[in-house]
């Protein structure tokens, strides 16, 4: 019934205005399997969906037409782009580096080793050799995401190609109804080349399915219906997480991860001291605190 109303009203849309261009906000936005058809069964050639799109999103609203009424011409004269959702609080190193301090002992007892590790690239080649071993990652970077979900920063990273990837992450952490998918984050560019639609999926708010002889090599993201709700990773906006994929794809030759939100039943972590927290009360084995890894000993 959701589905016959929404194409009905989105079809009359594009028949009264002729724009090809389509923007969806509000709690039913959120139905990102409905959103995944637009582009089949409506006219619309290009949407946008944002990424607090259920009644959080009013706030980018309020804020537009603010701007547009106080910031003169300039600001009228401008679009305001949200390109990510990565508006959230960060926190440094060395923030992180005194939490574990204070953490030292709690840690070791859990038998588990600290490193720091300063280039980036060192550290991605690290974290995508450790998931394409079926590790379980907690990857905890940079600004936390907006809106309900889980984009690269606050995520729980693990290897899609595992057929038994959906138990070891319900068994270790997630205790997950055993129908529920998790999602793919997936290179931009690599899209059309794994699912039957191509598009910009930045805020994973839209459905594809999956090429059908793709769907066997990723049976981790592959929901039973043949479909997976992607995002699509962009060097611009994430490069850390970006760069993390590349690797994974430079070692397995797949262009994406298995991506779902850091949390265990809780809402998704925020600051360090919740991700260790669930690291620490959990099965994960590996936590990535910014360049701070924490390892348990019996990760091989």
């Amino acid at each position: 019934m959701y589905e016959e109303a929404f194409f009905h009203l989105l079809n009359n849309l594009h028949k009264t205005y002729k724009i090809n261009n389509l923007a969806i906000a509000g709690g039913c936005a959120m139905n990102s399997v409905a959103n995944g058809k637009i582009l089949l069964k409506t006219p619309f050639k290009k949407i946008y969906v944002q990424a607090a799109a259920g009644d959080a999103g009013g706030a980018i609203g309020a804020a537009l037409m603010t701007w547009h009424k106080v910031g003169g011409e300039q600001a009228k004269k401008r679009v305001a782009t949200h390109s990510h959702a990565y508006w959230g609080p960060s926190f440094t190193n060395d923030y992180i580096s005194n939490l574990l301090k204070l953490q030292k002992d709690r840690i070791e007892k859990e038998n588990c080793k600290i490193d720091y590790i300063p280039k980036i690239s060192e550290l991605t080649k690290l974290v995508a050799a450790e998931i394409a071993k079926g590790k379980v990652v907690g990857w905890f970077q940079g600004r936390m995401e907006w809106g309900p979900r889980a984009l690269g920063n606050r995520s729980i990273i693990c290897d899609p190609r595992r057929s038994d990837m959906k138990d070891i992450l319900n068994l270790k952490i997630k205790r997950r109804e055993s129908f529920r998918p998790f999602a793919p984050s997936i290179l931009s560019e690599a899209v059309s080349e794994w699912f039957e639609q191509n598009d910009d999926v930045p805020f994973m708010m839209q459905v594809y399915q999956i090429i059908k002889d793709k769907r066997s090599k990723i049976p981790a993201v592959t929901h039973i219906d043949g479909s997976g709700r992607l995002q699509s990773v962009y060097a611009t906006t994430n490069p850390r997480y970006y760069a993390l994929i590349k690797e994974f794809k430079n070692l397995t030759g797949i262009p994406m991860v298995l991506n779902t939100s850091f949390n265990e039943n809780e809402p998704i972590v925020c600051k360090p001291e919740e991700a260790l927290e669930t690291f620490l009360r959990t099965k994960m084995d590996m936590l990535v605190l910014n360049n701070w890894t924490i390892v348990r000993k019996n990760f091989t």
